[in-house]
């Protein structure tokens, strides 16, 4: 090519690879939560191409995969990310989740990078998920949370709620006594928050005005009756169709049952038990939370509605935060003055 010639724009370009530490320094949570609200109200715009999720057990070393991607309609990219599960993990003191980002070209389809995040863009649109959940259907005053579970994603899903909603105080339950105490003690140093551990879910969730579920767990913990009038769930775990959090009559006793993608939930989420069990349908559920964000219908109405979020996490997210990141990282930076 000569010095007149204009370089292709089309042009196949390197491969980039982008580590976690650069993507956990690139993308704060602030992003994460535009990124979500942006997926959420092209969802309920009918503005993105969402291919159903794959996703396959191994139940010999109690792990999971889960493939999801999407096309914002009018980006420059397109997305697919592969996160992992692995829950023995903690015996040997690792991660239990991991995976990485593919981001390509939406004019030529050619790979633009790899986001090797370890699963953490996962856990960070998962966790702003649930904080946009929290911001537009919880009451509007200083929250009693209940946090169920006490791993990565119950830590980013309080850190994130910090940045939407006042937190009056937490209790934490996990079925390790020592988790939870560390939970409490991490919670309180990184967020200033009173955190207490408790010894049952009954417990934690007594009198709360917002429940967060965020465990792997294949049995439910959110039994009938345990909810109080005006309480908001946010389940975040039911991301397959053997998971449940939350019984069947519990969901189908809600006021209120709002899902991320009501389709997916009704193959993967806690939806998909309650139909199961003939307690419910489709047609039961109130709406989708992007027509909730977006405005089209409206979502608490009064503080004595049991709202329920069933959030089994869509591809739409994942795309959305991962060109965020992706452009954080690519983008020229401002020089120093």
């Amino acid at each position: 090519m000569t010095d007149t010639e204009t370089p292709n724009p089309h042009a196949r370009q390197p491969l980039r690879v982008f580590d976690a530490w650069a993507i956990r320094n690139a993308i704060t949570d602030r992003l994460a939560l535009v990124s979500a609200e942006r997926a959420f109200k092209a969802l309920a715009r009918e503005k993105v191409t969402v291919p159903p999720p794959l996703g396959a057990v191994f139940d010999d070393v109690n792990g999971e995969v889960h493939v999801k991607g999407a096309y914002l309609h009018g980006s420059p990219v397109f997305v697919f990310k592969v996160a992992t599960g692995f829950y023995n993990n903690v015996q040997f003191g690792v991660p239990t989740g991991s995976g990485m980002v593919l981001v390509f070209d939406a004019d030529t389809g050619f790979p633009r990078c790899i986001l090797a995040d370890n699963g953490y863009l996962t856990d960070l649109r998962t966790a702003a998920a649930g904080a946009l959940a929290v911001e537009h259907l919880t009451p509007r005053k200083p929250l009693r949370v209940a946090m169920v579970g006490s791993g990565v994603q119950a830590r980013l899903q309080l850190r994130l709620i910090t940045g939407v909603r006042t937190v009056a105080e937490v209790r934490v339950f996990s079925r390790s006594r020592g988790s939870r105490i560390r939970y409490a003690e991490r919670m309180h140093e990184e967020l200033s928050l009173r955190v207490q551990p408790v010894d049952t879910v009954a417990e934690a969730v007594e009198s709360a005005d917002l429940v967060i579920t965020a465990t792997p767990t294949r049995s439910p913990l959110i039994m009938p009756g345990y909810l109080s009038a005006g309480t908001t769930v946010v389940a975040v775990g039911s991301d397959g169709p053997m998971k449940q959090e939350i019984a069947a009559q519990a969901l189908a006793d809600a006021d209120k049952v709002v899902t991320d993608l009501t389709s997916q939930c009704l193959a993967l989420g806690e939806l998909h038990h309650a139909v199961e069990a003939g307690l419910m349908s489709a047609d039961d559920v109130h709406c989708e939370l992007g027509s909730v964000v977006d405005g089209k219908i409206p979502g608490r109405e009064n503080e004595e509605e049991i709202i329920i979020c069933d959030l089994t996490g869509v591809g739409a997210q994942d795309a959305a935060i991962a060109e965020v990141a992706h452009r954080a990282l690519t983008s020229p930076k401002p020089a120093d003055t």
